[in-house]
């Protein structure tokens, strides 16, 4: 039986960018480094967000941007913080999508190695709801 989701690795071209953007957009706190130590296929550094297991590993970044990507829940009294936070770093933000009234704010905008993440401050079940109308 599936448990939940174990960790989340993306591959980072360079790992100290990584690490500041995964300090400075979601409070990541660090929890180990692997150093010149290679375990796995390359260096590596771990994180938690929201007690969620991030993994970065060295290697080569997307060679495209896709609407693929990963969202992380917060209030929608904090939203604009994140916004601050995502502007600060100078990212790339995507053009949002069209939304259906009441669907909850996001914003779209891309790391240093073309993976897409959302800040969202709605649910699934307010999403089904809406969709319902």
């Amino acid at each position: 039986m599936i448990e939940g989701i174990s960790h989340i690795t993306f591959i980072v071209h360079d790992l100290e960018k990584a690490t500041v953007f995964f300090r400075e957009i979601f409070d990541a706190k660090d929890v180990y480094s692997s150093g010149d130590k290679t375990y796995s296929l390359s260096r590596e550094k771990f994180f938690l967000v929201a007690n969620v297991w991030i993994a970065v590993m060295e290697g080569e970044s997307l060679p495209e941007r896709t609407y693929n990507h990963i969202a992380f829940k917060v209030s929608e009294k904090e939203f604009d913080i994140y916004v601050q936070r995502v502007e600060k770093l100078g990212l790339d933000i995507r053009e949002a999508r069209n939304r259906v009234d009441g669907e909850a704010r996001s914003i779209y905008f891309y790391d240093y190695d073309n993976h897409l993440f959302e800040i969202h401050t709605g649910t699934l079940d307010e999403r089904l709801l809406n969709y319902q109308s």
